[in-house]
């Protein structure tokens, strides 16, 4: 899998556009087709002519009951894969389903419009369309994913948009992760995306490995759209020890290391992985911080997430 250091490579290069592929974003979306009828759809971080996101969508507009799909890209004019970055104009499409019958997202049907800009998240010209927007889905960089979900917080927008899980512990996300007003959808399958992406080598094993793409551990899918999944409790089976389950040296709370290891008899403070957020329901456990440095007999571990049983 792609390691730590890699990634922290293509983040200070800011080359860490990974490209999604089509299977993970039906698996992940299918869950949420109640939340798209008569809404506007940005996608504003994808190559426009084959990002499959906008395929995905402009497939599934009719199903879906779509009103209209926006789709923008940084530096790029190209109908290519991957872009070069090296537009100082940028173009976006706007599509508002099919109009000649067969059932597909011809090119005429397709409208193709140009930024006087670069087509930057950030610039005014994508703002007014972030504004036009009811939720937006994509997979922003890495390299800029705070300032990238603190505007779609700014401007109220609903979403559904891939990240790392690591992202939920910064000092500006987490806030909103612990008031229930962002959480993480249903992932991917064994908590690793493949992704496209020609820049870097890709670290998985044989059995992982997939020709021309990157395999990413740790990544999730960022959301504030409810989602059945949300509401399922977690099972708890295991029974408190003080021998078991010791306190933090410097926090009044027990030390959990895994998720399904919580125990069920325990209502005061615990501290759980992060990945605990997978599986989080606010029905059945309430948030109460954060320990990123714990200490558990002398002894440093991975951060915390601190929670109590309702």
């Amino acid at each position: 899998m792609a390691s730590h250091d890699t990634l922290q490579k293509a983040k200070k290069q800011k080359r860490d556009e990974f490209y999604t592929q089509l299977s993970d974003i039906e698996n992940e979306l299918k869950h949420y087709k109640k939340h798209f009828k008569d809404k506007v759809v940005l996608c504003n971080c994808d190559d426009p002519y084959v990002s499959n996101f906008f395929r995905y969508f402009a497939l599934n507009f009719e199903f879906l009951g779509l009103k209209k799909l926006i789709t923008t890209c940084y530096k790029n004019q190209e109908m290519s894969l991957f872009s070069q970055n090296n537009s100082e104009n940028a173009i976006y499409l706007e599509y508002y389903g099919d109009k000649n019958g067969n059932r597909m997202p011809d090119i005429e049907e397709i409208g193709v419009k140009h930024f006087k800009g670069d087509g930057d998240f950030r610039s005014e010209e994508c703002i007014e369309l972030l504004k036009q927007s009811d939720i937006v889905v994509t997979n922003p960089p890495f390299s800029l994913f705070k300032e990238y979900i603190m505007q779609l917080i700014k401007y109220n927008k609903k979403f559904v948009i891939i990240g790392h899980q690591n992202a939920l512990k910064y000092k500006d996300i987490f806030p909103y992760i612990m008031a229930n007003k962002i959480w993480l959808g249903y992932g991917f399958k064994g908590g690793a995306g493949h992704f496209i992406n020609y820049l870097y080598e890709d670290y998985a094993v044989a059995s992982n490995h997939k020709e021309g793409m990157i395999r990413v551990s740790g990544v999730v899918w960022y959301t504030n759209l409810d989602i059945v999944k949300r509401h399922e409790d977690i099972i708890l089976y295991k029974h408190y020890t003080p021998e078991e389950y010791p306190k933090f040296d410097n926090y009044d709370a027990i030390n959990v290391n895994k998720t399904d290891e919580i125990p069920c008899d325990y209502n005061d403070v615990m501290g759980v992985p992060i990945t605990f957020m997978t599986k989080f329901n606010p029905d059945q456990f309430e948030i109460k911080g954060i320990i990123t440095c714990p200490i558990v007999k002398g002894k440093a571990i991975y951060t915390r997430i601190l929670i109590k049983k309702r």
